[in-house]
C-alpha cells in the first residue's frame, strides 16, 4: 500500500510530527508512505485544505496512492474538500476508535485529522496510536462483526450512489479555477512522487498539461 501524507498551511510546521508517526506504523506494515508536504510553515507552495481535497482526489484516482492522510485545524474542513471529488471516502478522524470503526465499517481510501483541536502534550502519541488501529486489519471487516455483512452493502450502495454524483475527475479538473488547481500540484516533491507512481495516463497527461 502506498500512502500519501498531504499537510495544509495551518498546520504544515507539524508535518515532520505526522509524518513520523506515520512511517512508524506503516513501516511495521510494509507499507510505503509518500510526504506531499507541506513540509513546513514557509514552503513556498502554500496549500489550502480545499487544495488539500484536488491533490489527494488526483493522487487516489491516478493510482499514484492507495491512501492519503491528511488534516487541518480541526479536520473537518479537510474532510469535506475531500469528500467532494469522485473516487475518494475520507473520514473524520480524532481517535483510536474513530480511526479502527472508520476503517473497518466505512472502508474508506481517506482520513482527515484535527492537527490544532486537541493536540495537545500526548499528540504525538495520539497520531501513532490512530495509525496502529487504523491499519491494524484489513479494511471493511465490519464492527461489529454480526454487523459485517449489513456494512458491506451499505458500502457498495454508497459506492453506487456516489458514482452518479460525481462527473469524471478530469472534467472537474478542467473546469475548476487553473490557478487553484496549479497551487495543489506545485509541491516541491510533487513531480518527483507523482510521476513515479501514478498509472492512469490520462490524469498523467493532464496534469502534464495544467503544470505547463
Amino acid at each position: 500500500m502506498k500512502i500519501a501524507l498531504i499537510n495544509e498551511n495551518s498546520q504544515a510546521a507539524k508535518n515532520e510530527i505526522i509524518f513520523n508517526a506515520l512511517k512508524k506504523v506503516a513501516d511495521t506494515k510494509g507499507y510505503e508512505v509518500r510526504n506531499y508536504g507541506m513540509y513546513g510553515a514557509d514552503d513556498a507552495a502554500q496549500l489550502t485544505y480545499v487544495q488539500n481535497g484536488i491533490l489527494a482526489a488526483l493522487l487516489i484516482n491516478s493510482g499514484a496512492a492507495d491512501f492519503v492522510v491528511t488534516g487541518c485545524g480541526t479536520g473537518e474542513g479537510a474532510m469535506l474538500a475531500l469528500n467532494s471529488f469522485p473516487g475518494v471516502i475520507c473520514g473524520h478522524v480524532a481517535s483510536p476508535l474513530d480511526a479502527y470503526t472508520f476503517a473497518q465499517i466505512n472502508d474508506g481510501n481517506a482520513v482527515s485529522i484535527p492537527f490544532a483541536l486537541g493536540f495537545g502534550w500526548g499528540g504525538d502519541l495520539n497520531l501513532e496510536y490512530i495509525f496502529e488501529k487504523l491499519f491494524s486489519e484489513p479494511f471493511g471487516g465490519g464492527y461489529p462483526r454480526e454487523r459485517a455483512v449489513p456494512e458491506q452493502r451499505n458500502k457498495k450502495i454508497l459506492d453506487g450512489v456516489r458514482e452518479q454524483a460525481f462527473k469524471p475527475l478530469p472534467e472537474i479538473l478542467k473546469n475548476l479555477d487553473r490557478d487553484l488547481v496549479k497551487g495543489a500540484l506545485s509541491g516541491e516533491k510533487f513531480d518527483e512522487l507523482f510521476f513515479a507512481d501514478a498509472k492512469d495516463e490520462e490524469l498523467i497527461a493532464l496534469v502534464k498539461e495544467l503544470k505547463a
